[in-house]
């Protein structure tokens, strides 16, 4: 039995240093919809109670980096790998990794990256699982 209190909904926030890009990306590309709209940040209905907050890149928030890599990936879960690896795609969307199977993990995905630089996965999982 678990004693601690119940969470009704999680919210992954990125930040951006061009809000009105990333929005772009993630409305016509990806087709997600505003759920929350706070100014300098949007919030973004992913699945059941998982969200996507976008926030433009302050000094308050997050130090600055030149760096576009990082160790954030944003993975999204979904039995149809290849038809969003198709509908991005003729978006326009460049892959860095197209729909491949990793025996290790067994799962099945691909990477992208949006306009910040953040790693985007999205894969299945395959069954049954390797011992």
């Amino acid at each position: 039995m678990c004693d601690r209190p119940p969470i009704e909904q999680q919210i992954t926030f990125l930040y951006t240093q061009d809000l009105e890009t990333s929005t772009q990306f993630y409305e016509d590309k990806l087709g997600f919809q505003l759920w929350l709209d706070q100014g300098k940040c949007r919030i973004y209905h992913v699945t059941g109670s998982g969200y996507l907050g976008l926030c433009q890149d302050s000094e308050a928030f997050i130090p600055k980096t030149n760096n576009k890599q990082s160790s954030i990936i944003f993975t999204l879960v979904t039995q149809q790998v290849d038809e969003w690896f198709e509908y991005l795609q003729k978006r326009g969307v460049e892959f860095e990794k197209p729909p491949t199977l990793n025996e290790k993990y067994r799962i099945y995905h691909c990477f992208l990256r949006d306009p910040n630089g953040y790693l985007i996965e999205i894969q299945r999982f395959e069954s049954p699982p390797l011992p």
